[in-house]
């Protein structure tokens, strides 16, 4: 009779491997970050010479009143709402991967902007394209962004 040597993390191994596999395969939302489900949309930044630029993948915005966009100095805010009730009746829905509801965003700039009245906003393809004159002087007031939808 042979003996077998007691493992007693055997199981342990098998119930982490079964719930990494769940948790990467039936929600994919887990594996690819929380950010977008829950409002937080994703941005990117750079800068050139003159201007700072903010990118931020925003889908389901319908007019420019359902986003606001503020500069204080060298902070970054964007908020809104995205509705989708009008598409398809919540009774009917099977599955909701889409995101609705309030947004918001708020990121510090690398560099100090103008809040004069030089900043432009255009919203294309789900897209929203921030560009802000850098500022040369250390006066800076907050200010709101109008955005031009295309």
């Amino acid at each position: 009779m042979s003996l077998i040597p007691f493992e007693p993390f055997r199981h342990l191994n098998n119930m982490r491997r079964e719930l990494n596999h769940f948790f990467s395969s039936d929600f994919p939302s887990l594996t690819t970050g929380f950010n977008h489900d829950f409002g937080v949309p994703k941005i990117d930044v750079y800068e050139t010479e003159h201007e700072v630029v903010a990118t931020c993948d925003i889908p389901g915005l319908e007019k420019k009143e359902d986003v606001n966009i503020n500069i204080d100095t060298n902070v970054l805010s964007i908020s809104g709402t995205i509705s989708r009730e009008n598409e398809v009746k919540e009774e009917n829905i099977h599955r909701k991967e889409r995101f609705s509801g309030r947004f918001q965003r708020t990121i510090s700039l690398p560099s100090r902007v103008s809040t004069e009245g030089d900043a432009k906003a255009t919203y294309k393809n789900g897209i929203l394209d921030i560009r802000m004159p850098k500022l040369n002087d250390q006066n800076g007031d907050q200010k709101k962004i109008d955005v031009e939808f295309h």
